[in-house]
């Protein structure tokens, strides 16, 4: 059993002794610190739920919302949603911040608080500290029985996400209906399944759902990597279908898969979206240290300047704040556009990429073609409460420190960048593991770097 606290929020897995796990008591204390926090500066102690389609989302909603209206704050439960449109709705309803009850990729038996300020933004660094150690001191003080907080249950938000995302200038309906597409999509029994159909009907897309109902017990790994998508890849194979699409349970992460049953490639996503948006607009973009250099290579085709943030939704906006950037995001398939908002966003991804496709009149694997190759390996090493991962990262530093081949980032973790390949090694935010990311001109150059470093790491437990 798990508990993992972060900058980002609390995560979990679902029952066993309090302090370990996702309980109610713990859910208790941070959604109280959360409450105590926003409060400082709210207009108006109001707060948007949203969840995504987790068994224990009922659970975990009820435990909140309660909380949040002990805390005198007034609930707009917006439902089964996504992350993203939770965000959108925190800045439409004018709410002091909201709660999205979610775990993201990780598997059915874990959940999660994800925190978002009055701008529908994860919090801050600064900002998710001051949580947790509000949280540790638990000096608390709830509402009189006369300044309870009220919830109000509002469904409307699924089609004003929508309706926002087709407003975007670059978002070119008229060509995408014209193109006529036809979509297969894997929802993993989560929401996509109940606003990505919405989401087709209004671009004119025909379209079938595999995993389409939201039950939360996830047909296979919610994760969308390939090792994790074989029923979709084999639906794509024997044809009649333009696009595959793949989003994780709270629909901030996005893959293709190409019209002969391929993998698109998650680090594509962003950087065939960033294409597009380049092509019609100048600008800069960002992501994160371990997503793949093709964005790099497409941005400076375009003539604007790429920036690397560490990881983490938060870092990549702010660095995207910095640098005026009006694409970005994170290699693991999650588009940001500024336009919209500062969150990952499939629903928005989608109507790019198809607006994209329509305009250049191609298949999704000559698209595919057009952007520079590069392969990237992603393996973890599970960690002991024995991993001195703090000594590790010192170690592979001071490895590489005299190399004049190599460029040592520690800005988040430690990356070694070669002229031709790149390492990343650092300790996830969200699982008990240190993520080993190498990239190069093949899979087989990747993999044999990633496991150089990661035998480093063997040798030294």
């Amino acid at each position: 059993m798990t508990l993992i606290k972060s900058i980002s929020g609390i995560r979990g897995t679902i029952g066993g002794a309090t302090g370990d796990t996702l309980n109610p008591l713990d859910i208790v204390k941070f959604t109280t610190a959360y409450a105590t926090f926003i409060g400082r500066e709210a207009k108006g102690k109001k707060v948007v739920v949203g969840r995504d389609g987790r068994i224990s989302g009922p659970m975990v909603r009820n435990v909140v919302v309660g909380t949040l209206m002990g805390m005198g704050y007034d609930v707009i439960d917006i439902g089964l949603a996504t992350t993203p449109t939770t965000e959108l709705a925190v800045r439409m309803a004018g709410a002091d911040g909201g709660i999205i009850i979610t775990a993201s990729h990780n598997p059915r038996q874990w959940n999660a608080l994800k925190l978002l300020n009055r701008e529908g933004e994860f919090l801050t660094a600064a900002d998710g500290a001051e949580v947790l150690r509000i949280a540790e001191e638990e000096d608390f003080n709830y509402a009189e029985v006369d300044q309870l907080g009220t919830c109000t249950i509002d469904d409307t938000y699924n089609q004003r996400h929508i309706d926002s995302v087709l407003q975007l200038k670059l978002v070119d309906l008229e060509a995408i209906k014209k193109r006529q597409f036809r979509v297969c999509v894997d929802a993993i029994n989560s929401v996509g399944g109940i606003i990505l159909p919405d989401l087709f009907k209004a671009l004119g897309v025909d379209y079938e759902i595999l995993n389409g109902e939201c039950t939360g017990d996830f047909a296979h790994n919610p994760e969308p990597l390939e090792k994790n998508l074989q029923g979709i890849m084999d639906k794509m194979k024997k044809g009649g279908f333009d696009l595959g699409i793949v989003v994780d349970p709270d629909v901030d992460r996005l893959a293709f898969i190409c019209e002969d049953g391929k993998m698109f490639g998650e680090e594509y996503t962003l950087v065939s979206v960033a294409d597009y948006v380049l092509s019609h607009t100048q600008g800069n973009t960002v992501s994160n240290l371990s997503s793949t250099r093709a964005l790099r290579d497409v941005t400076e085709k375009h003539g604007g300047k790429y920036t690397a943030a560490a990881v983490g939704e938060v870092n990549v906006t702010t660095k995207m704040k910095e640098v005026g950037a009006v694409i970005g995001g994170e290699g693991n398939g999650g588009v940001i556009y500024p336009e919209s908002h500062y969150g990952r966003d499939a629903l928005v991804g989608i109507a790019l990429f198809l607006s994209s496709l329509a305009q250049k009149g191609c298949t999704v694997s000559e698209l595919r073609a057009t952007f520079p190759e590069y392969q990237i390996a992603k393996n973890r090493i599970d960690l002991t409460p024995e991993t001195d991962v703090d000594a590790i990262l010192v170690k592979v530093k001071e490895m590489f420190a005299k190399d004049n081949s190599a460029q040592v980032n520690d800005v988040d973790g430690v990356k070694i960048d070669f002229p031709d390949r790149w390492v990343h090694l650092r300790k996830s935010n969200t699982e008990p593991i240190i993520r080993v990311y190498s990239e190069a001109q093949t899979m087989e150059q990747a993999d044999d770097l990633g496991k150089q470093l990661m035998q480093v790491v063997y040798d030294m437990q």
